[in-house]
């Protein structure tokens, strides 16, 4: 499983737009993608630290197509208005909680 992690500051005024479009334009998108499991907006307990756009996919493959075609740029573009600072991606390996069970 690739875990897809995408560090997000919005502007204080911007925020409940931001998480609004987040939930309405982009989660919808983003779970229509091929070997999309998981697409969420982790929300910080800490105010002073980054949201997360969590995305996570079935196998590296699914989560590269969703990158290289232009998908997650546009997601990103609509949100844009709404940043602090440039948002930071990070990609990591996970093993299911299901796998390591049996």
């Amino acid at each position: 499983m690739i875990v897809r992690l995408t560090f997000l500051s919005f502007l204080p005024q911007n925020l409940a737009q931001a998480k609004k479009l987040y939930n309405e334009q982009v989660v919808p998108v983003v779970r229509k993608q091929k070997g999309n499991l998981d697409c969420r907006l982790l929300e910080p307990v800490e105010k002073t630290d980054d949201y997360i756009s969590m995305t996570s996919w079935a196998t590296r493959e699914d989560a590269d197509a969703y990158h290289t075609s232009g998908i997650y740029r546009e997601l990103v573009e609509k949100v844009r208005k709404d940043f602090a600072k440039e948002p930071v991606l990070k990609v990591y390996t996970a093993e299911s909680i299901f796998e390591t069970a049996l």
